[in-house]
């Protein structure tokens, strides 16, 4: 059984390097391990480092680098249109916040069809209708689909919370420990009113130690960051 380990998106597939289909669902356009059976007959162990969502014509790679390419099979949904497009904004609005996989197109919603959504929809006042097509739902708002299989490429922000698919950004802490160092000063006996200010020479600092500047483009301030850069000559502290 051949291996397959990386995704290769649709608009990267070569087809001198194409040996098989594979036809597969929804669900199973979105695992991360499955024994799969070829369009071809070809045996194919699934074999990601995270569940992966597929499209119609992306390709996994074959651990010898020959390509296997996906494609999105028929499946019962819920076509799913409105009298006008405020309710089927409304409509697509409940089905978000179910968390429910919809494709959506210029003027229907398809979804899986579902008879407890069906009735949702109903109390909605949309009108829907039994299809078989293949389904392409929305991705996440935070996947872009940029996988890199062939660069390794860490950016570590492959946690258990992008595997929800809710959408919500989980990264609003970026982890950065902006530690103060150099700042370990004793209070105790810290007599505050022998501090002669007028003695802080400003014009001391060097602010040559700086290795960033305005225009850098790192994002940080580094206008106020007073500590082992500067030196503080003529600061008088009387422990």
């Amino acid at each position: 059984m051949l291996r397959a380990t990386s995704v290769v998106r649709k608009a990267a597939v070569k087809a001198d390097k194409i040996v098989e289909t594979l036809t597969l669902d929804h669900e199973d356009r979105n695992r991360r391990r499955l024994a799969l059976k070829g369009d071809g007959g070809l045996d194919i162990l699934l074999d990601l480092d995270k569940p992966t969502a597929l499209g119609d014509g992306d390709a996994v790679r074959l651990e010898d680098g020959r390509l296997v390419v996906i494609k999105a099979a028929a499946q019962s949904l819920l076509e799913i249109r409105a009298e006008n497009p405020l309710r089927l904004m409304r409509l697509a609005w409940h089905i978000g916040n179910r968390h429910t996989p919809a494709e959506i197109s210029g003027d229907a919603i398809y979804i899986e069809n579902d008879h407890v959504l069906a009735e949702m929809i109903r109390g909605q006042g949309c009108a829907m209708s039994a299809v078989t097509r293949p389904f392409q739902p929305e991705r996440g708002a935070y996947d872009h689909g940029h996988d890199h299989p062939d660069h390794g490429h860490d950016h570590g922000h492959a946690d258990a919370a992008d595997a929800c698919g809710c959408g919500h950004d989980h990264h609003a802490g970026h982890g950065h420990d902006h530690a103060h160092h150099d700042h370990e000063h004793d209070h105790a006996g810290h007599d505050h009113k022998a501090h002669d200010h007028k003695a802080h020479d400003h014009k001391d600092h060097d602010h040559a130690a700086h290795a960033h500047d305005d225009d850098c483009g790192c994002g940080h301030d580094h206008g106020h960051k007073h500590g082992a850069e500067h030196g503080h000559k003529g600061h008088s502290h009387d422990h």
